[in-house]
C-alpha cells in the first residue's frame, strides 16, 4: 500500500472531504487546505514531507496556473496535480508546460485520480532519493571534508575555492598521492556544473596508442577493431567537468588536439570529418614541472599557458606535518567500522611514528599504513607494533644528531639502520645486502636499539 503526505487545497469543502477520505484508504497521509493561503502556509510547514500537492485551478484567492510555480519554489521536489470542473485543452498543455505533473477534471473517473497520484508520488519520492545522493556525493567531496587545519592546506583550498565558481581551467599541481583528485572533485561539486558529470582519466593508465580514442572517441572503421562508434570521455563530460590526470603523459600530437579543445570547445573524433561540440570544463593534475618540460620541448608551450590559467599547488603531507594525526585518527575510524574492528585510537608512541617518518607517497600512502595496521592490531589501540616495520627504522632526526660522530659504531648504526629502511624492515635480505649473518643482525639491532 502506498504511504507518503499529500496536500489537497480546494474551496468544495464536501468534495474536499470525499477526495481526502478516498486517498487516505488508498494510504496516504492527507493534508488539506480550503484557499491558496492556507495551502501555502500547510506546505511551507511541510515541505519536507508533501510528495504531492493537488490544487483546484479556481480557488477563491488564486488561479492554480498561477499558483503553480509558488508551489515549486516552496516545495521543489513535490510534484504538483491541477485539479478543474472545466477543463480546456489549452489549459492542461499550458500546466504541463510550466511543470505540473497532470491536469485533471474533477469526478472523470476516481481510479485515474488514484493511478496518476500514486504516480507523482513515486516519482517525487525517486526525486528525493536523487537530491540525497548528490547531497551525500557533494558533502563527500566538498571543500569541508577535507580533513586538516594546516597553513598550506588551507591556502590550497582557498584558491581552489576561488576559481570553483568560474569555467576557467585549473592546473593542480603536487606530488603523486597528495590528493589531486579530491581537490578537483570539490571544485567540480562547488561549481554550477555539480549535477552534471564529472568523468576523470588518469592519463598514465592507458596505452600511449589508445588514450587518443579514450578521449575522442572514434567511428566504426577508423582502425583495425573499431566495430562500432564509440563516444569519448570528451563527450561523456558534456555539460560537466573532464579531470585529466598526469596530463603531462599526453604525446606531442594528441596534446594538440587537446589544445583545440580548450580553445574552441570542439574535436574530431578519429575516423571523422565532421567536428563535434562540446560543453566541458578541464581540470588537469600534474606531479611534473609542466613549465621546465615545456621549456625542454617535452610539452607543448602552448598548451601549458592555456592550462595553467589558474593554478593551485597541491601540497605534499610532508609540507602539511600538522595534518598527519588527524589524518590518521580519521583513516582509523574509517578501516575500524569498514573492517568491523573495535579501535578507540592509536596511542602515543604509534602516533610519533608516524609523525617522524618521510611520507613520500604523502596522504595516499599514510591511508595504506593505516589500513594495514588496522587489519594487523590485536588489542582496542593501535601500537608502533602494528605498523609497518619500515616506519620503525626511519629516524631522520637521529641522523642529523649523529652526523658529526665519526666513530665506528655510530656509522655501523647509522648503516644498519639505512639498510633496514629500505628493505622495510626484511632482516633476511637486510642481513645479506650488510654481509653479516641474521643471527648477528638480530644482536647488533638489540645493542643499538633499533
Amino acid at each position: 500500500m502506498p504511504t507518503g503526505t499529500l496536500l489537497l487545497i480546494d474551496d468544495e469543502t464536501h468534495l474536499r472531504q470525499a477526495i481526502a477520505r478516498m486517498l487516505e484508504l488508498e494510504g496516504y497521509t492527507v493534508l488539506t487546505a480550503p484557499d491558496a493561503r492556507r495551502g501555502l502556509e500547510e506546505l511551507r510547514q511541510h515541505a519536507d514531507e508533501v510528495l504531492v500537492v493537488l490544487s483546484d485551478v479556481k480557488l477563491p484567492d488564486g488561479h492554480g496556473l498561477d499558483l503553480l510555480p509558488r508551489y515549486q519554489q516552496v516545495a521543489p521536489l513535490a510534484e504538483v496535480v491541477l485539479l478543474t470542473a472545466y477543463g480546456t485543452i489549452a489549459d492542461g498543455v499550458r500546466a504541463m508546460k510550466q511543470g505540473a505533473f497532470d491536469y485533471l477534471t474533477k469526478g472523470d473517473s476516481d481510479d485515474q485520480l488514484v493511478v496518476v497520484v500514486d504516480r507523482a508520488a513515486e516519482k517525487a519520492r525517486l526525486q528525493r532519493r536523487v537530491a540525497d545522493l548528490e547531497k551525500k556525493v557533494g558533502a563527500q567531496y566538498s571543500f569541508e571534508s577535507m580533513i586538516g587545519h594546516s597553513q598550506a592546506l588551507q591556502e590550497a583550498k582557498r584558491l581552489a575555492q576561488r576559481v570553483a565558481s568560474t569555467d576557467s581551467t585549473v592546473l593542480l599541481e603536487g606530488p603523486t598521492g597528495a590528493g589531486k583528485e579530491l581537490f578537483a572533485q570539490a571544485i567540480h561539486q562547488a561549481s554550477p556544473r555539480r549535477s552534471k558529470p564529472f568523468v576523470a582519466v588518469n592519463c598514465s593508465a592507458f596505452p600511449k596508442d589508445l588514450l587518443e580514442s579514450e578521449l575522442f572517441g572514434y567511428r566504426k572503421g577508423a582502425f583495425t577493431g573499431a566495430l562500432a562508434d564509440k563516444r569519448g570521455l570528451l563527450e561523456e563530460a558534456h555539460g560537466g567537468t573532464l579531470f585529466l590526470d598526469e596530463i603531462g603523459e599526453l604525446e606531442l600530437n594528441v596534446q594538440a588536439k587537446f589544445l583545440r579543445v580548450l580553445e574552441t570547445q570542439t574535436f574530431t573524433k578519429l575516423g571523422d570529418v565532421k567536428p563535434v561540440q562540446v560543453d566541458v570544463r578541464i581540470v588537469a593534475a600534474t606531479n611534473r614541472n609542466l613549465r621546465q618540460e615545456a621549456a625542454e620541448g617535452h610539452f607543448r608551450p602552448d598548451l601549458y599557458y592555456r592550462l595553467s590559467v589558474f593554478t593551485v599547488p597541491v601540497p605534499g603531507l610532508n609540507e602539511r606535518r600538522a595534518d598527519i594525526e588527524p589524518l590518521a585518527q580519521y583513516f582509523l575510524q574509517f578501516y575500524a567500522a569498514k573492517l568491523r574492528r573495535r579501535l578507540r585510537g592509536l596511542d602515543a608512541a604509534a602516533l610519533r611514528e608516524l609523525q617522524r617518518y618521510d611520507w613520500k607517497g604523502n596522504v595516499r600512502e599514510l591511508k595504506n599504513v593505516l589500513e594495514r595496521a588496522v587489519i594487523l592490531a590485536d588489542g582496542d589501540t593501535l601500537t608502533v607494533d602494528d605498523l609497518p616495520a619500515e616506519l620503525h627504522y626511519f629516524t631522520p632526526d637521529a641522523g642529523l644528531d649523529e652526523a658529526a660522530d665519526k666513530s665506528l659504531r655510530t656509522m655501523e648504526k647509522r648503516q644498519i639502520r639505512q639498510v633496514l629502511h629500505d628493505t622495510g624492515g626484511n632482516k633476511m635480505e637486510a642481513a645479506r645486502q650488510l654481509g653479516i649473518g641474521t643471527k648477528t643482525l638480530y644482536r647488533k639491532i638489540q645493542e643499538y636499539g633499533l
